[in-house]
């Protein structure tokens, strides 16, 4: 059930879920920006680097397995609150691991807070999103997560200007630390008291907490899961993969200087963030399904251009469609996930922890096979993926919800 909420309720919540996406890439890009200093300071190499990044990546598949549980014990304000608190609280021991007491373990045991806190936080975010597009009628999973986009251009300037002006790590991370607790207390204060994604039900009873961690764990007994999960796992590639591997794809494989490669992940991050602000009116327009699967065809497209093109201009607008129709599929089968508001937390957390893992599994394999066939034809891979995740948009047309309750006409 809904509770009624009045129009500047729902835009101060709208507003305060904004922030929580971009505090998420924020946080992201700030540790981002740092591992070089991070490196020189600890002494260390890339496999150790690696290991610190694996350590984080574990972390976050925790925390987005977790948090349907957390959901469903102390709901999504608390829950939420509580992980931007765990991501500040982790950013800061990797800046006192960095330049305080030089520790690779302290800035591994940071990784391992900030992961499970962004982790748990992501699903949350996109569940408090998807209960939003509810109340409102309209598609703006893709707006949310282009405010996450806009957090990592702030974080990944910030780095910049932290760096030329010889800011210590512990000091840029500190200063960040408190930002992010600043915005978790604020937009917490704003986001309303409902019942949504298993947060819990008036007048429980004493095995309603069973009852719900039930819930929790049941999507990973529906084939839609999985189906979303296909869809999630083609983006995340096409996405991942560009953000690893296309800089380094138009260096070697198109011959094209460092600038040149740099621009052309430019090029793709600009059309994805374009299309994720936009992207919300033509789902309302179209339908998911639809959108779907012209966005695939449009990244596969965009995909083959850019590893087929006789000349970089034609590279770059391979780049663009690439990133143009990679950009909605992750948000919308999110979307897609919480259409039940009974199972949203469940659902959400299921499929993103398919795509997640993409994310972070995919570049390493990627970049095993690119050693043996060339990373021009290792991309044909992530073509055949964006397929799949155009043949299985089918999974994101939307369902009747368990609970009932009202909500505005949207067409799908």
């Amino acid at each position: 059930m809904h509770t009624e909420l009045s129009r500047s309720q729902i835009v101060r919540w709208r507003t305060a879920i904004f922030a929580i996406f971009l505090a998420s890439g924020l946080s992201i890009a700030t540790w981002a920006s740092r591992v070089p200093a991070i490196k020189a300071s600890l002494g260390i190499d890339n496999i150790q680097v690696g290991l610190l990044l694996l350590g984080m990546g574990v972390a976050s598949i925790v925390g987005l397995s977790v948090a349907p549980v957390v959901l469903a014990r102390i709901g999504a304000r608390r829950g939420m609150l509580a992980g931007l608190l765990l991501v500040a609280v982790g950013v800061t021991i990797i800046g006192v691991g960095t330049d305080f007491v030089h520790s690779y373990p302290v800035v591994l045991l940071g990784l391992a807070l900030f992961g499970f806190g962004n982790g748990s936080v992501d699903v949350m975010m996109n569940v408090e999103g998807a209960a939003i597009e509810k109340h409102t009628g309209r598609t703006i999973l893709p707006l949310f997560h282009a405010f996450f986009s806009f957090g990592t251009v702030i974080g990944a300037g910030l780095g910049v200007a932290a760096v030329a002006i010889g800011l210590a790590v512990v000091t840029h991370a500190s200063i960040i630390a408190v930002v992010i607790v600043v915005i978790a207390f604020v937009s917490i204060a704003n986001v309303p008291a409902h019942e949504i994604a298993d947060e819990g039900q008036a007048g429980a009873a004493p095995t309603a907490w069973r009852e719900r961690l039930h819930v929790a764990l049941s999507a990973w007994r529906e084939p839609r899961t999985y189906a979303l999960g296909v869809v999630m796992l083609g983006m995340a590639f096409a996405e991942g993969g560009a953000n690893d591997w296309l800089p380094l794809a138009l260096v070697e494989g198109h011959d094209a200087d460092q600038a040149l490669g740099a621009a052309g992940l430019t090029v793709f991050s600009i059309a994805m963030t374009v299309v994720r602000v936009f992207g919300g009116p033509l789902v309302d327009r179209f339908g998911r399904v639809p959108v779907l699967r012209v966005l695939a065809a449009t990244a596969a497209v965009g995909l083959l251009l850019f590893i087929l093109a006789p000349n970089l201009p034609l590279v770059f607008v391979g780049a663009a469609l690439w990133g143009a129709g990679a950009s909605l599929g992750f948000p919308l089968a999110m979307s897609a996930a919480a259409d039940d508001p009974a199972h949203a937390a469940a659902r959400v957390s299921a499929a993103a922890t398919i795509g997640y893992v993409a994310f972070l599994c995919g570049p390493p394999i990627l970049g095993f096979i690119s050693e043996h066939v060339g990373l021009l034809n290792t991309l044909f891979i992530i073509v055949g993926l964006i397929v799949a995740s155009g043949l299985f948009s089918g999974a994101a047309r939307p369902i009747v919800p368990t609970v009932s309750e009202p909500k505005a006409p949207a067409k799908r």
